[in-house]
């Protein structure tokens, strides 16, 4: 059985993964369909549109006609797909694709061959079925084989390779269907004959892919597209986060879709430039894209990290709207432009680095998306999720077809629906931030520990990414709490001063961060006992606890006697305690000085001044206590400030 190594196997970067057997077949098995399936719309898109005259297929509709054809099976066979591949080994499912997409490739040489639009016009319609069976496999196997310290790292690989091939795609499909005929040999044939020459590569890597266990062996598969269709989306709705992140990657499809559909409109109406010029746009977007998404695992620390989610879509918002002003009231020139006199315009760089900066961004936005609905999927219906998520993508994309075509019909221009596009995001994207407050309480934790700190996590491996634990840690600044969920790969519910919740925008944070606050028995007993069942039922679903032992933040940067509040949540339910240290916060901004004052003076240390946090192994609950906790943190700060 194939398992996703432990959390203490590392290795140097995603880039390991490709010399790796787990990784590196299926990453080039969905590779090759994904530029397959490229190649061939794109060279059947071109030879409709300008070699083959069709009464009932107008040159101008062709585009829109396989377009649509293509995403038809989505919204047919989605839910069909999603329990196929929870019901079979996913190794099975990924030849049985490739298998269809080799019979797709034969019928569509013999389209190719002879000229014949119906039958490549069913091809497209077989290839939108090949993609949406392997679509859920395509996502439920990672988690199969990479931890939680890899998964980011591997979804961006994945992301970058699939719109690396759909470039590639589409320039090779361009290139040979243009080729002049050489006897037997014409365009079309030779598009032919390298999509079935791809194809056989593409069944070839697949049989190297290493099994991969079903993960609903028993599932009794409903036939019926409609009611499972149905079904899947009540069952993704089940966990809110990870449905409300299926919603924000739908949006980035319905955002990305505008501007793939609009670039040769845009570059001929408004950009002046010929068709190349087109071809070059979509070089941009691409590279951008496959940018964003590798830079995730860099961003993240190796973890899954949503915190990069609102910075990408504020990247969105602000590089669509630029984009807008960069290109409205071009001058349009006396002949269209070449690439050449394209890019020896000045003005034009900037709307190429908007068009770059965008894409990047939509790379940070999408891949912690995607790791997040694997790892809090349940693995049993994992791949029906993504089936919704494939659902919802394809009616948002139809949703953003219909929505541009109205704008543009009522005279909007291309530049103008760009700069309508970055309002909508940003308004969907603050929806989506305060119903999940989870992704702004990461972000603020990443700008926090990238921005205003040099952050530095020594033995994260010991913080659990599974599995109930209390995290016991020094209390120096009002800010420790931002600074663990920066560190964790998971949310974590803290326990804190009932005061701290009284300061401005920390108290919001807490709040939304669902912080347990805890005042003195003597004070109030009814929180103080509220407090402690709450820790409990937080342990009891298997989250992560933390606690500050000292009892408040300490007054002179001493480490404090910690209190007997461990010793009662324990006896309640027994969990490991993983003891945390923060090094050298203590005189920074958010901390107190030597007059108990605190945030007064904001570059009291300066930016990026280096902060660390320390992990210990984790302590059996049996061999706890206050002071034991307490000699292994200063055991933890000791080294760190020598």
């Amino acid at each position: 059985m194939s398992q996703a190594p432990a959390n203490g196997h590392t290795h140097p970067n995603q880039f390991a993964l490709m010399g790796q057997r787990r990784f590196a077949p299926f990453f080039w098995t969905q590779f090759l369909g994904a530029m397959n399936d490229n190649i061939f719309k794109f060279a059947f898109t071109v030879l409709v549109t300008y070699h083959l005259s069709v009464s009932w297929l107008p040159s101008q509709m062709a585009g829109l006609v396989i377009g649509a054809v293509f995403i038809a099976p989505f919204l047919l066979f989605s839910a069909t797909s999603g329990q196929l591949a929870d019901k079979y080994r996913k190794e099975l499912m990924t030849r049985w694709v490739k298998d269809l997409e080799l019979f797709i490739m034969c019928v569509g040489m013999a389209g190719f061959f002879t000229g014949s639009v119906p039958v490549l016009l069913g091809c497209i319609f077989l290839l939108g079925l090949h993609s949406t069976l392997f679509g859920p496999v395509k996502f439920a196997y990672l988690p199969q084989h990479l931890n939680e310290r890899e998964i980011t790292g591997g979804n961006g690989m994945i992301e970058m390779g699939t719109f690396v091939a759909i470039l590639l795609g589409n320039v090779v499909g361009g290139v040979l269907i243009a080729l002049p005929d050489m006897g037997w040999l014409t365009g079309a044939k030779a598009v032919a004959l390298i999509c079935l020459g791809l194809a056989v590569v593409g069944r070839i890597t697949a049989q190297l892919i290493p099994t991969t266990p079903a993960t609903e062996p028993t599932l009794v598969v409903n036939w019926n597209p409609f009611t499972e269709t149905w079904r899947n989306l009540k069952l993704a709705h089940g966990n809110l986060v990870v449905f409300r992140s299926l919603l924000g990657i739908s949006w980035l499809w319905f955002f990305g879709a505008v501007f793939l559909g609009q670039f040769p409109s845009f570059a001929k109406d408004v950009l002046h430039g010929d068709e190349h010029v087109a071809s070059l746009l979509l070089v941009v977007f691409s590279v951008g894209v496959a940018t964003g998404s590798l830079l995730c695992e860099t961003f993240s620390r190796r973890h899954v990290e949503i915190g990069l989610v609102p910075l990408g879509s504020i990247g969105m918002s602000v590089f669509a709207a630029d984009l807008w002003l960069a290109s409205s009231g071009l001058v349009e020139p006396a002949v269209r432009h070449t690439v050449s006199g394209f890019l020896a315009q000045t003005p034009h760089w900037r709307v190429l680095a908007d068009l770059f900066l965008l894409s990047l961004s939509a790379g940070l936005f999408s891949v912690p998306m995607y790791a997040l609905i694997q790892l809090r999927s349940p693995a049993s219906h994992r791949a029906r999720i993504i089936a919704a998520n494939n659902i919802l993508n394809a009616l948002f994309m139809i949703g953003s077809s219909l929505g541009v075509g109205a704008l543009l019909s009522h005279g909007v221009s291309i530049p103008q629906v760009f700069g309508w596009l970055a309002l909508a995001n940003a308004v969907v994207a603050l929806w989506i931030f305060l119903l999940v407050p989870e992704y702004l309480l990461r972000f603020a934790a990443w700008v926090l520990s990238n921005l205003v700190y040099r952050f530095r996590v020594v033995g994260d491996t010991h913080i659990p990414s599974e599995g109930a634990a209390v995290l016991v840690c020094n209390h120096v600044s009002f800010i420790d709490a931002v600074l663990l969920m920066a560190a964790s790969p998971r949310p974590v519910r803290f326990m804190m001063d009932h005061r701290i919740f009284r300061i401005p925008v920390l108290g919001w944070m807490f709040r939304l961060a669902k912080a347990i606050p805890v005042a003195p028995r003597a004070e109030d007993p009814a929180a103080y006992d509220e407090a402690f069942r709450l820790a409990d039922q937080v342990l009891a679903e298997g989250d992560l606890l933390c606690i500050f032992p000292e009892g408040g933040i300490t007054r002179d940067g001493e480490l404090q006697p910690f209190k007997g509040g461990i010793m009662k949540i324990l006896e309640r339910r027994a969990v490991p305690v993983v003891p945390l240290a923060l090094v050298n916060l203590w005189g920074s901004f958010f901390s107190r000085v030597e007059n108990g004052t605190a945030m007064v003076r904001p570059f009291r240390r300066g930016l990026f001044s280096p902060v660390s946090l320390v992990a210990a192994p984790a302590m059996a609950p049996a061999d706890v206590s206050p002071q034991k906790l307490q000699d292994t943190v200063a055991g933890l700060l000791r080294p760190q400030l020598a």
